[in-house]
């Protein structure tokens, strides 16, 4: 009896830790991930908006939590970035560091980070979590973001 409980209790652990996400992971998906954010962040820095937007899913169900609430739909992240960045002064240069990868199955992943923008008017910075999903065509975009500023110190 007592070895069938140790066989029961051996079974639920390796379960447990088979159906934990992987943190960190490498690999191809996590360098189309991070390819994804390059991009973006080269976009960004040359002040196209349009191009940095190309890492959204472009759905009426993408969504973004910020300070000013919830966008909901690519044409409401678009107008939402559209309007908090109407310039390139106001862009500046975008940084992004820190970047944890935890692939939660074969087609998520949550992506946390820091962003920063270099800016004359002065730098702002922040933290961020983006849900990813990968689709047959387009591959890894970003279905889900939510991004806080922080104040920097």
């Amino acid at each position: 009896m007592r070895l069938l409980w140790l066989a029961a209790a051996l079974l639920a652990f390796s379960l447990i830790f088979a159906g934990t996400p992987q943190a960190q992971p490498s690999g191809p998906d996590a360098a189309a991930i991070k390819k994804v954010l390059e991009t973006q962040q080269d976009a960004w820095n040359r002040g196209d908006v349009n191009a940095f937007l190309e890492g959204y899913w472009r759905s009426p169900e993408l969504t973004f939590s910020g300070s000013n609430g919830i966008a909901r739909g690519f044409d409401a992240v678009r107008a939402r970035y559209q309007k908090n960045y109407p310039d390139r002064a106001a862009m500046g240069t975008l940084d992004f560091s820190a970047l944890e990868i935890r692939l939660l199955g074969h087609d998520a992943a949550l992506v946390l980070g820091h962003w920063h923008l270099t800016r004359a008017q002065g730098d702002i910075g922040g933290v961020f979590s983006l849900v990813f999903q990968r689709f047959p065509n387009e591959g890894w975009r970003i279905i889900h973001d939510h991004t806080s500023t922080v104040p920097l110190t």
